[in-house]
């Protein structure tokens, strides 16, 4: 079974990058957490990063909660990215978007999701219509927690929708079989060596395929970009934490 050089854990990125997959969450882990999602950007030197480990790596992609739309307003034009979306929901097809089918039969029951918690929420949650899913968040209005926590409970149970908590946040989505960690495996597919970035509990699932991958003899690192608030699973999944989003900018530079 291949496990991380305990000496330097990025060797098998570096001694072969084209066979090596770079692969990263982008909220908490490019960018930094924000009240208002929308105002998200990379940190200082992120994108630069990114197009040089494009230049290096046989793949490298960004996989995230968001939409890809956002992706490609945030990062710009960074030819040969792969990016996911929505936690693989959505994926970038050269200029086009494409949406799980299984995915799409779900939209009534989140239009009408989101409707409800926009005409009950109290004040302070926001709302955050994404397409094929929704975000209750609470990061201005923490004492709301047990609302929207209960609001996603009766969603489930009356919509079929799934619950997945967050930061200081709960996402209501389709209830098919797709997550990080699904999307790890596909864009690794084939790659001798697997990295990922990630800072929350929407990317324990990709620390886990890391952990197939690496049963199967494929060299894994995954790497925790810590904060006050990350969850203490995220390290313990975790080969290597660092400091934030410029702890990842900076590891990822020393791949690049």
């Amino acid at each position: 079974m291949a496990q991380p050089d305990a000496a330097d854990p990025r060797r098998p990125f570096l001694s072969d990058p084209a066979a090596a997959a770079v692969l990263t969450d982008f909220d908490g882990t490019l960018a930094g957490i924000v009240d208002d999602p929308s105002q998200a950007v990379p940190v200082p030197g992120a994108l630069q990063t990114l197009r040089r480990l494009v230049g290096v790596f046989g793949v490298v992609g960004v996989i995230s909660g968001r939409p890809v739309s956002f992706l490609v307003a945030q990062l710009g034009s960074i030819e040969g990215i792969r990016l996911a979306g929505l936690y693989g929901l959505e994926l970038a097809v050269g200029d086009r978007i494409e949406s799980h089918p299984q995915a799409l039969p779900w939209m009534p029951a989140l239009e009408a999701a989101a409707a409800d918690a926009e005409s009950s929420a109290p004040a302070g949650v926001r709302v955050e219509r994404k397409g094929l899913a929704v975000t209750l968040h609470v990061r201005t209005a923490p004492a709301n927690a047990a609302w929207i926590e209960d609001f996603a409970r009766r969603q489930a149970a009356t919509r079929g929708l799934r619950a997945h908590p967050g930061r200081l946040s709960i996402e209501l989505r389709p209830p098919i079989g797709v997550d990080k960690g699904t999307v790890v495996e596909e864009m690794a597919g084939g790659s001798r060596a697997v990295c990922y970035c990630g800072d929350d509990v929407g990317d324990l699932p990709a620390f886990a395929a890391l952990a197939r991958l690496r049963a199967q003899g494929i060299a894994t690192l995954g790497v925790a970009a810590m904060s006050d608030e990350s969850p203490l699973e995220l390290a313990n999944a975790a080969d290597v934490t660092v400091d934030g989003p410029p702890g990842v900018v900076a590891f990822l530079s020393t791949l690049a």
